[in-house]
């Protein structure tokens, strides 16, 4: 690519950034979108506003035998902006690719098996990061930001800002919760964060501004459920699906589930009786009570 075209690369880029933010997207969205005008420009060596519908065809075609379907989707997301509130172009390319409509269902861990996890994690802290996580059913950013100022111990509630879709919610805090949090926050102390950015060990003083690093939870239940000999396709998130899943099997209805989780659409919800041993065994049930009412005859005939 000339040195004149990268420069226009890096304006469409700029422009794509300033377009995203007077939508108002989240930060996560700005980079994840404003990234694809560079991949572009990366793929064909050539600035993507002079890209035709074939080179497209050409460019998903490569995506679609080398990244998942999420990765196909965003970028068709991305593309479809950039056309429109950038080149102010039509987007006439809608369906040049369609990702398939995939639900699949996730492994969770019983309640015997979340307990022997989160009891195998080896550092303090992480494991009582993991238990707050867990205990709320709280996605990893949502636990990871968690401050002092969040918890009303008065009302047994935590405030839970800015979560998914830029949402507030509140949701309620287990007594044995604020019972962990407040031992755990006795080994640092942080006036703000409820788990801070720590160098050395959790009882260490020195304190360091922001939130534990995502990574250290992640590796840290990793961890764990390789020591617990664990063989389900378990991630962090797999605590949230479990939370919730129990939640199923405990009778609480689907609508608090929801309110819980932050869920906007109910059918998300709803994935949880799927999952739930309860809702199993009734579906067993339903199907063993049909399927005995036919008299299957074992004899032979002539």
């Amino acid at each position: 690519m000339l040195p004149q075209e990268e420069q226009k690369l890096a304006q469409l880029f700029d422009q794509m950034v300033k377009a995203l933010k007077r939508q108002g997207m989240s930060e996560r969205t700005i980079g994840a979108y404003s990234r694809v005008v560079f991949r572009l420009g990366s793929f064909f060596d050539r600035c993507p506003d002079e890209l035709e519908k074939k080179d497209l065809k050409k460019y998903f075609d490569y995506l679609i035998g080398t990244r998942s379907w999420s990765t196909v989707r965003a970028d068709r997301c991305a593309m479809q902006f950039f056309w429109k509130h950038v080149l102010n172009r039509k987007w006439k390319w809608v369906n040049i690719v369609k990702p398939p409509q995939i639900r699949p269902i996730p492994d969770v861990l019983t309640v015997a098996e979340t307990e022997k996890v989160i009891n195998a994690v080896r550092e303090l802290r992480y494991r009582i990061f993991l238990f707050t996580l867990y205990s709320m059913g709280l996605r990893l950013k949502e636990c990871l930001s968690l401050k002092v100022s969040d918890i009303d111990s008065e009302r047994m509630q935590i405030h839970i800002r800015n979560g998914k879709g830029r949402k507030d919610r509140m949701v309620p805090l287990p007594v044995a919760t604020l019972k962990a949090l407040r031992f755990f926050w006795k080994t640092h102390r942080n006036p703000e964060m409820l788990f801070p950015n720590q160098r050395g060990s959790a009882s260490t003083i020195k304190k360091t501004s922001g939130h534990m690093h995502y990574a250290a939870a992640q590796q840290a239940f990793k961890c764990a459920i390789k020591d617990c000999g664990i063989s389900k396709r378990i991630t962090i998130h797999s605590l949230r699906h479990s939370f919730a899943t129990h939640l199923v099997e405990s009778g609480v209805h689907l609508r608090l589930i929801q309110e819980l989780l932050g869920h906007e659409d109910p059918k998300t919800t709803l994935l949880y009786t799927k999952i739930s041993e309860v809702s199993a065994q009734n579906r067993a049930q339903e199907v063993n009570s049909l399927v005995n009412r036919i008299r299957l005859n074992y004899n032979e005939k002539p």
